[in-house]
Formats: C-alpha cells, structure tokens, sequence
C-alpha cells in the first residue's frame, strides 16, 4: 500500500456488521449480474452477499442504500508505466524520462491517486529504467490508501534494441539469465522486452525478436529461482512463440500473434494483457502524419480480431492499459479498455473479470478481484444499471478498499443514481 492520503476516510462500524444494498451485484467471476443483494460487511470483511428487497422503513437503519447502483469489485490495471504522463506537452515527458527520484515522486503519486479516484485497487508496473516505481512502492508504504502495486523496477532489453526508456540492456560479458540472477533488488516480477513495438507506417511489421528461445527459457527459469513470475513484452508470431514456450506468466501486447499462439495461451493458461487502448490513442493523435492513422487504425483492429478469438478460445485475459503511453491516461484509460472487450464481443461481465479477478489471478493478490463472503471488503458502485457499464466508472460513487471507505458521494438512503 502506498502515501496517499485518502479522501474523506471512514472506517465501516466495526462493532456492528455494516451493510450495502446493491440494486445490480457483478461479482467479478463473470456470472451474469444479480439484482437486490444485501453485502454485510463487518471488521472489513465481506459476511454475507443475499437477496433482499431494497430497504425501507426500519430495514434502512445502518444500510447504505445503493439500489440504482451496480456494485462490482475493485478494478485492476495489469500493465502501467506509473512514472510517466499519457498526457501533456512534450517537454513534460522528456523531464520525466530523464528525471530522478526526488523529481519523480509527485508524479508517480498523481499518477497513483488518478488510479484510486478510477476504482482502481491494483497496478502492476511494467518498469522504468531507474526503477521509480519500484523504490516508491518501497520506501512510501502506508497503511491509508490501499493502491497495491506491483514494479518490474526496469525492464531487460538486448543492448541497441527497443526499451531503453524503461529499462536496461543485458550487460556485456553477461546473459539474460545471468543479468537477472545478479539482480538482488526486490522487484515483484521480472519483465523482458522480448520484440519491438509495431510499425505505424507498414502494416503488420514488428521486426525480429531480441532473445532466442534458449535464452528465454533460461530467464524463465532464472526469474523462477528468486520466486519471480516473467512478464514478457512481444509482438509477431516468432517472439511471441518464442515467449510462449519459454513459460512466461503473461504476454504483454500481442500484436499480429497469429491463431497459434492464441491457442497454446488457452492450453497453458497463459495471461494475455492485450493493450488496445494504447493503439487506439495512436489512431485519435492529432500529429500523426502519412499513412500512420490508417495503419494504426487497421492494427486496432486485427488487434480486436484477435481478442474475439481469445475470447472465444478462452485465454486468460487480464485488462492492462500500457498508461503513460502517449494518449494513455491512468485511471481513465481503464474505461477504455473495458469499451475495446466490449466492442471485441466481450460481455460486461466478461469485460469486469477481466479488470478484476484475472488481474487478481496474475498479479496473485488473494484478497482482491472478486466479492464473496470472506473475503476482504474491495468494491466500488457506479450509478445505473449494468447496461450503463463502463461509461458509468466516470462517476463512482463509493470506493472502499481493503474495507475502509475511501471517497464516498453518496449517504445512506440515497437509492437512485
């Protein structure tokens, strides 16, 4: 948990089990959504989840009455750069590629709370080269504001390859799996830059990959020793395979994968962090020139392709925004990517596991990502029905992590969003 001061904090009654009425429950397993549930929540722990009728008279004594709200749980973003701003002037970006750590810290924590107001519970980092993120997570833990955060520190890359800007090249005299059994920090996951980005000019191109499938396999392994899951940034068929049967925990990407890798994903349960949303922002950037929003537009959608695929063949996708893209706000960028499921077939029930217990899965946080008795209180409502989903996570109204809540709009008794 990091620094943020929470907004308004309020702890639940703890003597007396507190409850919701949630006029829609999704509770993030992608079941269809249930209508009138009473959540009893005690000791910040969720008691019970029942049907009841929305409260009324005597029954809405120490009820918060949501019943023109969806209730959900708290969301998941499993691929972020938290040290950069997906938006901004240019000048903005290039300070904080180069900044240090006393420089970059008010941004990381704007970048944290921006995740926290957007019912965002969890991040995983995909890296930076100083590892910001990382030595935030560190040495700002406080017990207040329940943001969890997984970093990478920096991400490995071949020496002259794409990734310098978040991370570090194998050193020479040295191998991947060397480089990451030398590592001694205390990064949550390993993440390797295993191909380039796509082609904004030539559709389909994503050039060679940076490892061999020997030496992914040994950083697999490596990564395994110190506990460690691989977090592996690919594109093309040739680097994805070689990612694959490498036996990383999550691709980060997928771009032109093709059907083969779509289905060893299935059978091996592999994680799939699609980010669309970040191509997306390429075809809306105003200074695109030539044919590169035509070529980004086609790419998102093969990229949309391939996501119905997934769906259809069942791979495990988590939701993942890639913010601090350029265009990719965090928070927000969350909304997007549940739009982008949608539009690829994705029920919103579907889309909703994905941002919350498939990211749970993969980033192994056993309290988050779905809303059973038991487990810890992590949930948010938005105003309306299931139907007015994702639009209407631009305004929630009740956060509460790990059983505090965090920023309420509404009181008990308020019954119609």
């Amino acid at each position: 948990m990091i620094g943020i001061p929470p907004c308004n904090p309020e702890k639940l009654n703890s003597n007396n089990p507190e409850a919701i009425h949630a006029g829609w429950l999704l509770d993030g397993t992608g079941a269809p959504a249930r209508r009138n549930v009473r959540i009893r929540i005690d000791q910040g722990f969720i008691q019970s989840m029942r049907p009841a009728d929305p409260p009324s008279g005597k029954d809405r004594s120490g009820v918060l009455d949501l019943t023109g709200h969806t209730v959900m749980p708290a969301l998941i973003d499993s691929h972020v750069h938290l040290f950069l701003s997906g938006t901004g002037p240019p000048e903005l970006r290039r300070r904080q590629l180069e900044a240090e750590f006393d420089a970059a810290i008010d941004w990381i924590r704007s970048h944290a709370r921006a995740c926290l107001q957007c019912g965002i519970a969890a991040v995983r980092d995909g890296g930076d080269r100083r590892a910001l993120a990382l030595r935030f997570r560190r040495n700002h833990e406080m017990g207040n504001a329940p943001l969890h955060i997984r970093a990478a520190g920096w991400a490995w890359h071949r020496e002259g390859r794409y990734g310098r800007f978040i991370g570090r090249p194998v050193p020479e005299g040295s191998s991947l799996s060397g480089a990451i059994r030398a590592d001694d920090s205390d990064a949550d996951h390993i993440k390797i830059i295993q191909s380039g980005i796509n082609s904004l000019r030539v559709f389909g191109r994503v050039g060679p990959a940076q490892f061999s499938l020997p030496e992914m396999r040994e950083a697999v392994i490596a990564a395994a020793e110190r506990g460690l899951d691989a977090m592996v940034h690919a594109n093309g068929e040739a680097a994805v395979r070689m990612a694959l049967k490498a036996g990383c925990r999550s691709l980060e990407h997928g771009y032109f994968m093709g059907e083969e890798n779509l289905r060893r994903m299935a059978e091996r349960k592999i994680f799939w962090v699609p980010t669309a949303g970040a191509m997306l922002a390429y075809t809306e950037a105003g200074a695109l020139g030539g044919n590169e929003a035509e070529v980004s537009a086609r790419t998102l959608e093969h990229q949309l392709g391939q996501m119905a695929r997934a769906g259809e063949l069942g791979v495990p996708i988590a939701v993942g925004t890639d913010a601090g893209s350029p265009g990719v706000e965090h928070g927000r960028a969350l909304r997007r990517e549940l739009d982008l499921l949608i539009q690829a077939g994705f029920s919103i029930e579907a889309a909703v596991c994905c941002a919350s217990r498939n990211g749970a899965r993969l980033l192994r946080l056993s309290t988050l990502g779905t809303l059973r008795p038991g487990k810890r209180a992590s949930l948010i409502a938005v105003p309306g029905g299931v139907a007015a989903l994702p639009g209407s996570l631009r305004a929630i109204s009740l956060c509460i992590y790990d059983g505090v809540v965090w920023g309420s709009s509404v009181k008990d008794g308020g019954g119609e969003g």
